[in-house]
């Protein structure tokens, strides 16, 4: 790097690349505020030192006004706009009046000095970078004390003035370098705070997403569940009837009773499915006695022989209606296979407890299959379905030895 790129490495002022904002946005303004509100009070204190005649004699007050003048101008037009960063022209600009101003005062009225007070943290707040404002400090130091060095006397006097200098120095490096590391370790502090912000934001939106789906996802297994094997038994039961018209009018209407009996069950299970509810067949009744009214529709439907079986239950626990709705479910999507391809005579539906589980089991005496080779999509909605309930589901079959369906949940 060339000595021009290093001096102005070293002098220019960043933007904002070392620090930041320490405070929120109110609290950053009561900050700037503040600082113009101090330099106002001490360069109006050190107006009336040199007009009273305080630290200067009357033939160098219009001097020193004047230098004081420039540094309120360099302040109001530069200065202040450049704290914070984002202006390292005009901080640029500010800082070269500082030294230049300060470098005057040492050798015009080395009392008003006392405004380094003002001028050292200032260059902190300009330049927001460390080394920056290592370098711009020293430089003010060093033209302050330029003059009472010149000025002072031999021995005591100008030993004194090097002792001041230097605590002046090391002072306002150590203040400089706080000043530096609160704005930087803010800056951080902001940084995280906005990524903490977007992760939230993130995170609430996939949320929102992951509910949506998971809202897709029930009310896609509910109509499943119900209402399409409600449409299928009624779409079967209006072919039935339409055969038997002419030959068997009863039978027929018979047919008709059972798809308004459907039909019926399906509208109030749509009502549910919408809002949310508890199966229809689970509304004041017993899993035992749905499971029953399921059997005899399921019979009364098919014509097929169908037996419930409770007797091994043996005091079934507690269940979480969850896990009524799983057993349920299970075994209608059990049954409505069977109307689908099992061509069974007789079907076995059965309620037990197996340890701290409960199961419900659907076996039939038809053709059978084999499951390592045939994927049952209503089954595998199923598995998801149990699964989030902790339990589980099996299927035995064979072809030519009918199929059995169990569905288990934990019980609580």
């Amino acid at each position: 790097m060339s000595l021009r790129r290093s001096l102005a490495a070293a002098l220019l002022p960043t933007s904002g690349e070392e620090g930041g904002e320490p405070l929120s946005a109110r609290g950053w303004r009561a900050t700037v505020v503040g600082m113009h509100v101090i330099s106002a009070v001490l360069w109006s204190l050190a107006v009336v030192s040199v007009v009273s005649g305080e630290v200067t004699d009357a033939g160098e007050q219009g001097p020193v006004l004047a230098v004081l003048g420039a540094l309120a101008l360099s302040y109001v037009l530069a200065g202040g706009p450049a704290v914070g960063g984002g202006h390292p022209r005009r901080a640029l600009v500010h800082l070269g009046v500082v030294v230049a101003c300060f470098g005057l005062l040492g050798w015009l009225a080395p009392g008003l000095l006392f405004l380094l007070f003002l001028a050292y943290p200032q260059v902190w707040f300009v330049v927001q970078g460390t080394p920056t404002g290592v370098a711009w400090t020293v430089l003010l130091a060093v033209a302050s004390a330029i003059g009472p060095l010149a000025q002072a006397g031999a021995g005591e006097t100008t030993l004194e003035v090097l002792r001041e200098s230097v605590v002046s120095l090391a002072f306002s490096l150590a203040l400089g370098l706080w000043i530096s590391q609160v704005l930087r370790q803010s800056a951080d502090r902001a940084s995280l705070i906005a990524q903490l912000e977007a992760t939230r934001t993130e995170l609430a939106t996939a949320e929102r997403e992951r509910g949506v789906l998971a809202e897709r996802e029930r009310l896609a297994g509910e109509v499943h569940d119900t209402l399409a094997q409600g449409y299928t038994s009624i779409v079967v039961q209006a072919q039935t009837a339409a055969a038997l018209l002419r030959a068997d009018p009863d039978a027929a209407l018979e047919r008709l009773a059972v798809i308004e009996d459907v039909a019926r069950d399906n509208l109030a299970e749509a009502r549910a499915v919408v809002a949310a509810f508890r199966p229809v067949a689970l509304d004041g009744s017993t899993l035992v006695e749905a499971l029953q009214r399921l059997a005899a529709r399921f019979a009364r439907e098919t014509g097929l022989q169908v037996r419930v079986d409770t007797g091994a239950l043996d005091g079934v626990p507690a269940l979480r209606t969850d896990e009524e709705v799983v057993l349920l479910r299970g075994a209608q999507e059990a049954l409505t296979n069977v109307r689908r391809h099992a061509a069974a005579s007789a079907v076995v539906l059965r309620l037990a407890r197996v340890g701290g589980q409960v199961s419900v089991h659907v076996e039939d005496d038809g053709v059978g299959f084999d499951p390592s080779a045939v994927t049952v999509s209503g089954l595998e909605g199923l598995r998801g379905r149990v699964a989030q309930v902790g339990g589980e589901v099996d299927v035995a079959s064979a072809p030519g030895s009918g199929t059995r369906v169990t569905v288990r949940v934990p019980g609580s």
